[in-house]
Formats: structure tokens, sequence, C-alpha cells
């Protein structure tokens, strides 16, 4: 019987505590205007959307772990991203390029928080590798990817968010 009653009050407190946190913050990503340019010209759309819904689920991941920003917008841009090798459509468009060509690449995202009670973060990160050393086992959108994952990661934790 002890235990029976013991089972009900936990029950209820972890549906009060449920109850009493926000909701997880809402995530919307765009992409800038001249990254979407480069990707209908140079990149392919397709490799570019993949990083900017990478970057939506790799922010709501981490805010919904932490619980930083909870009710909040979360409104981002990805404004910029090269890659560290060819894409699918750079190959298919120069014949000559190879696979194994490798560069420095990175990301800049930029964007805001609106709190629930309407206030304005605005949020900046970017990271370009400076090392070509680093590039040459990466993949196509390794540095990029890290800077998504990275901004991510610094976000959650509720820092302000500086451009690097």
């Amino acid at each position: 019987m002890r235990i029976v009653v013991l089972a009900a009050a936990a029950a209820l407190t972890a549906s009060l505590a449920a109850a009493a946190q926000a909701a997880p913050a809402s995530v919307d990503v765009t992409v800038g205007p001249l990254l979407q340019a480069k990707a209908e010209k140079t990149y392919g759309v397709r490799d570019v959307r993949q990083l900017a819904d990478e970057l939506s689920t790799d922010v709501r991941r981490q805010l919904t772990r932490t619980g930083a920003y909870d009710g909040a917008r979360v409104e981002l841009v990805l404004t910029d991203a090269t890659p560290n090798r060819p894409t699918f459509k750079q190959l298919g468009d120069r014949p000559g390029l190879s696979y194994q060509s490798f560069g420095l690449g990175g990301a800049r995202i930029e964007g805001r928080i609106v709190a629930a009670d309407g206030r304005e973060t605005p949020v900046s990160y970017r990271y370009y590798e400076s090392d070509i050393r680093y590039a040459r086992y990466n993949s196509t959108w390794s540095d990029a990817d890290w800077t998504i994952s990275r901004f991510a990661y610094q976000l959650a934790r509720g820092k302000a968010v500086a451009s690097r």
C-alpha cells in the first residue's frame, strides 16, 4: 500500500513539474540572400538547404536539452558558408574538378532571440578555418558543420554569442 501511495505522489510531482516548464524555444532558420545566390549559382541549393536544416535541428536539440530560452523565438539566418571540398553541383559543373581538392571552409550565422516578454537579443557567430593543414582530411562541409555545432552548443548554455 505504501508503494502505491509513493508512486502516485511521484507521478503527481512529475506531472506538476512538467506543466510548470515553459514551452521550448521555437527555432526559425532562413538562408541569407547572398548565400542563396551562391547556392543557386555555385554550391547547389540542396547542399545549402541541408546546412540550414542542420542548423535548425542542432539549435533545437541543444535548447531542448538545456531549457535555455524557453518560450522564446529564435530567428537565425545562415548568411555565409564555404565548403572544404567541391560540392556535388561544383563537381558536375566543372568536370576537371576533383573531390580531392580541398580548401578552408566555415560559416557565419546571424539572428536574434525574441524573449516571451518581447525583449530582443542579437546573436552572431562565425568561424572560418585558418590553417590549411586541417582541411586535407575534412569532408565537404566539415568546417561549416563545426561552426553550426559550436554555435548551437554555446547558445544553449545561455552565452551571449559573439563573433569569433
